[in-house]
Formats: C-alpha cells, structure tokens, sequence
C-alpha cells in the first residue's frame, strides 16, 4: 500500500479541528494517511500528537483557509498592484512623470506580457544586469561570488513574463534564450509552473542554466503550497513534500496513485491527461540540449518554492538513474528554500549530490521563514541537506549545516523577530548610502520591509536580501 501523510485543509470543519486541538481526537478527519484505519501503526508521530504539534497543524491549516479565502482578493489586488507599479514605470518612475505625461498627452499605458512590464518582484528589485559574470571564470570557480550572482539574478528573473526574460538574456546579459514553459501544476490545476532554460553561448555553450520561479506575492496557491505538510514516501528516495511534487506535474493528492504512475509511466501520464508536466519537459529539453553542446554543464536554481523544484528536479533524474545527465551538473543553487523531504532523501542526496564533489548550495538570509518550513521534528520528518549558506542582517557569510533556529514557533522567538525586522527598515533606507546608488532600495521594497512588522520573516525572503548576498557577501568564521 501506498505512503503517504495528507492534512487537509479543505475538507476539514472548525469543529473537527477545536476537538484535534483540545483532546487530539478527530485525527482521521485532519489527517489522511496511506494506511487505511491504522493510524495507530504510524508510532507516536500521528497517533499520539503533541499539544505543539497539534497547534502547528491547525495554524497551518487555518493559514491555508484563510489565505485559500483570499485567493481572488489576493489575485485582483495583484493585477491592480502591478498595472499601477508598471503605469509608473514607463512614465517616468513616478507621480510627477506620470501626470506630466498625462496633461501632455504622452502617457504610456503597460502591455500586460510585454517586454517592459515588470511583476511585482521586479519592481521591488529592478537591478537586471548580470554583476561581473564570465562563464569561462564561474565554471572554473565554482564558489565563485559570480556564478552566485548569476544564479540570484537567473532566479529573480523566473518571476517575470516569458518576453521579459527572453529580452533580459539576449539584450542584457547577452547570451541564449532557449525557451520558456508554463506547466500544469496538479495543486493549482493549472499552468502555473513557470520555468526558463538559457545558455551562456548559441554555439558550444559551456553553461545551460534552469530556474524554476518561485512564489508570486499575490498567488494564493503558491502560500499555501508552501505552509502544507504534506508528504508521499517514494521508496527509493524517501518521504518527499507533496505540494512540490504536484508542482512538478508528477501526480494530485487528489488521486494519490497517480504519483506513482508518473513517475514509473510518464507517457501514459501524460496522455491520460494531455497537460505538460514541468519534470519531463525540461529534462527532455535538457537531454537534448546536452547532445547539441558536448562540453556543457547545466545549473538548477531557484527561489523559494522555484528552490525546491530546483533541487526535487535532480533527485527525480537520480531516481529514474539520468547518469549521464546527472554527470553534467555543475550545481544546484538555491535561495530562501524550504525543506523538501526527509532524512532517507537527506542521505540519498548527500551521497548522489553532495559527495565526492559538494554541488547543492543552498543560501538563507538572516530570519528568512521560508527555509525554517515544514518543521524539521519527529512529527513532521523535513530536513534540509547540503552546505547552507547563511547570512546575517549585516551580510556576513558562515557555512553551516542548518541556519539558525532551524523552527520558528513560539513566544520566545516573537521579541528577536520583531526587533530584526525594525532593524531591517533602519538598514534597507541606509543602504544606498552606505553601498551606492546601485544598492538604493525603492519605495517598493522599503513598503515591502515595513510589511516585516506585520508578517515577521516573510519580508526578509524578497529576493533583494539574496542579490544583496551575492554581492555584498564576506566570509566569517563567527558572527
């Protein structure tokens, strides 16, 4: 029988979850498992939760109703939030602009999926050049500052429309757009899944590069992808979150065998379902594109949820034993990522992708949330593996095997969270200052760092902090 771990958020009553909460009873109504009518045999870890636990539980699934309730709030708030930013921009950056070109009658309306218009991410962040990057020198430094900034910069670029990105690498960073996908994310049930491949040449290409976009502020599918739980245990590699398998295209909790027919019978997946699968299609772009270039090496990357596809992506090309396109990974470098399975994948991956050779990097900035989630504990199983990377708010660098505080959850950590994100406001309206115009946050991003206040740690995952990392970024042996 299939394994498997789904709590449920949709189905579930209030009632049911005050009862779970107060007496642990009603479990089989928040929790479904792959072992029908024993959750008994789970151990302590289901039948026996914790009162901690059980708080985790009911926060993240009311999270998920809430945030699930505002989807299209969330989504209409977005489309105006972006026009309006976007208005902006292409009349001169701001009000004054915008209202001279309006009595003058030359006001440039945005194209929504043009080349110039910007999501939100690219407006709190709209430095898009490349800072100092040679592929020549990045392959034969592989800790290079250069190859992370690339790295940074390809992962914040995934947020944007296809005509963005295509414009950005061929004009800005001059080299080769290959191409674009939207695939179907059996979570969302739709094309949601956005995912671009470049190379640093057309000819003779020395690097390929995949980043895979993370998670858009105003998708509320995205959030609750992120605050699941859930996970379906594949044998080979372990218990893997299943809210990134279903953004993979690789099978629905809704049908939790169809997991396992995609991974074992991808073409009859796929014609069952005629939908593109973000797995299949970029690793038969990949095969083919390593064929055309015989001396290339590919990069995964991504931020936030695109981290975790980043790195699931390799793992299923392990499972599935792509040994010759495995051979080729120079490395997997994410950023503000969070945890992806659990201590079976942990050991699989460490011996397939982190020895002899160390090729995952995975980068946390100072009180980021996103990589402290789901919980690394003997309930929720997740660990994070490979060499992370940690920055604190002054951008000094100490490797390390699990950031600190590794789970954010309880009074202790409310005081230091608020007190960081005070110092981040103080810090984000300093930095041009200190740094150079080059590093001058706009108002976007200082409103964005505000939000800190609100939401503390969640403000500290923009994608600014992780390209101010790249460049800013000086070692330290202690803090």
């Amino acid at each position: 029988m299939e394994d498997y771990l789904i709590v449920r958020s949709d189905t579930v009553s209030l009632a049911d979850l005050a009862r779970f909460l107060t007496y642990g009873e009603r479990v089989e109504k928040v929790i479904e498992t792959g072992r029908v009518g024993s959750l008994e045999q789970r151990g302590p870890a289901v039948s026996a939760l914790s009162q901690d636990h059980r708080w985790v539980i009911v926060v993240s699934i009311v999270a998920r109703r809430i945030i699930t309730f505002l989807r299209k709030p969330m989504e209409l708030y977005g489309l105006v939030v972006e026009f309006f930013l976007n208005l902006l921009y292409l009349n001169g950056g701001g009000l004054v602009g915008l209202i001279r070109n309006l009595l003058t009658g030359k006001i440039v309306m945005p194209e929504r999926g043009s080349s110039s218009y910007l999501s939100f991410i690219g407006h709190i962040d709209t430095r898009l050049d490349l800072h100092n990057f040679q592929s020549q020198s990045a392959l034969r430094e592989l800790e290079g500052r250069a190859l992370l900034d690339f790295c940074i910069m390809a992962s914040k670029l995934a947020y944007e429309n296809a005509n963005v990105v295509e414009d950005v690498v061929t004009n800005r960073w001059k080299m080769h757009f290959v191409e674009f996908y939207s695939c179907w994310n059996e979570y969302q049930k739709e094309r949601s899944t956005q995912v671009f491949i470049m190379c640093d040449k057309q000819k003779n290409a020395d690097i390929i590069l995949i980043s895979f976009r993370g998670t858009e502020p105003f998708d509320a599918d995205d959030w609750c992808t992120d605050f699941d739980y859930s996970w379906y245990h594949i044998p080979q590699l372990g218990k893997i979150h299943m809210g990134f398998l279903e953004a993979l295209g690789l099978g629905t909790r809704d049908q939790i065998s169809t997991v396992q027919l995609s991974l074992q019978d991808p073409k009859s997946f796929s014609e069952n379902r005629n939908k593109r699968n973000a797995y299949y299609t970029v690793r038969n772009k990949l095969r083919s594109l390593l064929k055309v270039h015989p001396n290339a090496k590919f990069i995964v990357t991504g931020h936030s949820l695109g981290g975790a596809l980043a790195i699931l992506f390799p793992a299923i090309l392990l499972l599935h034993e792509e040994t010759e396109v495995v051979e080729r990974l120079l490395a997997v470098s994410t950023f503000g990522q969070p945890r992806v399975g659990d201590a079976q994948l942990e050991r699989f991956m460490e011996a397939h992708v982190c020895h002899p050779v160390e090729k995952y990097f995975r980068v946390v900035y100072c009180n980021d949330l996103i990589p402290r989630i789901p919980y690394d504990d003997c309930m929720f199983l997740y660990k994070h593996f490979g060499v992370c990377r940690y920055y604190n708010s002054l951008f000094i660098e100490k490797e390390m095997k699990e950031e600190p505080d590794r789970n954010f959850f309880g009074v202790k950590y409310i005081i230091p969270l608020y007190l960081t994100a005070v110092w981040e406001i103080i810090k984000g309206l300093a930095m041009g200052c200190i740094f150079g115009s080059e590093y001058k946050e706009t108002w976007v991003a200082t409103f964005f760092t505000i939000l800190g206040l609100v939401m503390p740690g969640i403000s500290a995952h923009c994608p600014t902090n992780y390209v101010n990392c790249a460049r800013l970024g000086k070692k330290s042996s202690r803090f």
